[in-house]
């Protein structure tokens, strides 16, 4: 009996091209053509939709450390903002067909509906290692269903990528126009509900917001309106707010506090309570005075340990931010709150003596616990008693 021919391995129909010349194939999914951005990898097991609509990842195409990307499918509740702003993902095993009954489409057609690329089969775990041992690269990911690649075009492209650094990416994400926003967190069986009446109100700049930041606030009794990133200090003080809100976002901060950093200076010298998260907590910092400075590889995941010095109590948070505050660079009567035990890398500031803080985590991601939910009660606190004042 003659041995079995083995079937021939298909073609690959996608590749990655990073700028130092290597190339990664695989069979690609989602919508075809190329795009060029940094990569960056995230060790999240959960979550992958949320992740693609999240403001914070423009510029950047995502591998995934956890090798089941796809599996639970997509559905509309699930998104951050209205349409995928990362710009490809990077998986390990090709996403499967979906298995869950909250799901209302597949992963693959949903990202070919929204212009967005997907790559799978890769060796992430080299991947991964080779972007915490040389930093993110700028990388060109393309999708031909006929595996048809013109590699040293793509990896050109890659080289001549512009980058993140002095690259404003919030004027590309936020809002057109101001809105209110009232939906308030998802329960059981219920889902997403609806605050009603007066409550406090807080002003939330959107340097690429992610809905369930606000959905925080509104579930905390904030009666929240959202400014374009552009908005002045005029423009908040008119809407006579109880509190400030600096909201989440992607690019360098230094660029974005061209324009930024004023406003926040002028509602500071307002008095009013103020809460800044990801990028808004780098704005926060640079009005007052601190510097930032572009990481290694960053920090993109759902288990990042962070201490809180005032307590000792160690959060289990979710980060995604490839820029951070030099905790060096605070001035005097800022303090540091919060810090990573990754790294040491700053986490956190409050300003002595007045309501004003900020963090670098996402307090809102919920990564199984709800350890840092707190926060969006603090603020709503110190709003309380500056009105009982």
């Amino acid at each position: 009996m003659s041995a079995a021919i083995p079937s021939p391995k298909p073609r690959p129909t996608a590749c990655l091209a990073l700028a130092d010349g290597t190339v990664f194939y695989g069979m690609g999914f989602g919508a075809t053509g190329d795009t060029v951005a940094e990569l960056v990898f995230n060790t999240a097991m959960t979550g992958y939709q949320e992740i693609m609509t999240d403001p914070s990842y423009a510029g950047q195409i995502v591998t995934f450390t956890f090798p089941h990307i796809g599996n639970v499918g997509v559905t509309p509740e699930d998104d951050e903002t209205a349409q995928p702003v990362a710009a490809g993902m990077v998986v390990k095993w090709d996403p499967t067909e979906p298995s869950n009954w909250r799901a209302t489409a597949d992963l693959a057609s949903w990202l070919a509906a929204r212009g967005r690329i997907g790559i799978g089969g890769l060796d992430t775990r080299r991947l991964t290692r080779a972007i915490r041992r040389q930093g993110a690269p700028h990388a060109a990911l393309a999708h031909d269903p006929n595996g048809n690649f013109d590699i040293a075009a793509l990896v050109a492209k890659a080289r001549g990528w512009v980058g993140l650094v002095g690259l404003d990416l919030a004027k590309d994400v936020t809002c057109a126009q101001s809105y209110r926003w009232d939906e308030t967190l998802w329960v059981w069986p219920q889902g997403y509900g609806r605050r009603e009446g007066p409550g406090l109100r807080v002003v939330a700049i959107d340097y690429g917001a992610k809905r369930n930041i606000l959905r925080c606030l509104a579930s905390t009794g904030c009666e929240v309106t959202v400014l374009p990133a552009s908005a002045t200090a005029a423009d908040v003080l008119a809407l006579n707010p109880e509190g400030v809100f600096l909201s989440n976002g992607p690019g360098d901060p230094a660029a974005t506090g061209v324009y930024a950093v004023p406003m926040i200076q002028g509602v500071l010298a307002a008095g009013l309570p103020l809460f800044g998260i990801c990028l808004g907590h780098q704005m926060l910092a640079l009005a007052l005075g601190a510097k930032t400075v572009k990481m290694n590889h960053g920090h993109h995941g759902a288990n990042h340990p962070v201490k809180d010095i005032d307590t000792g109590k160690v959060e289990i948070t979710s980060m995604n931010h490839g820029f951070t505050v030099d905790s060096q660079s605070l001035p005097k009567g800022v303090r540091e709150t919060h810090v990573s035990l990754f790294d040491g890398s700053n986490c956190g500031i409050r300003v002595e003596g007045k309501p004003v803080f900020s963090v670098q985590y996402h307090p809102e991601a919920s990564p199984g616990p709800q350890d840092s939910f707190y926060l969006f009660e603090r603020f709503a606190a110190s709003m309380q008693a500056r009105r009982a004042a």
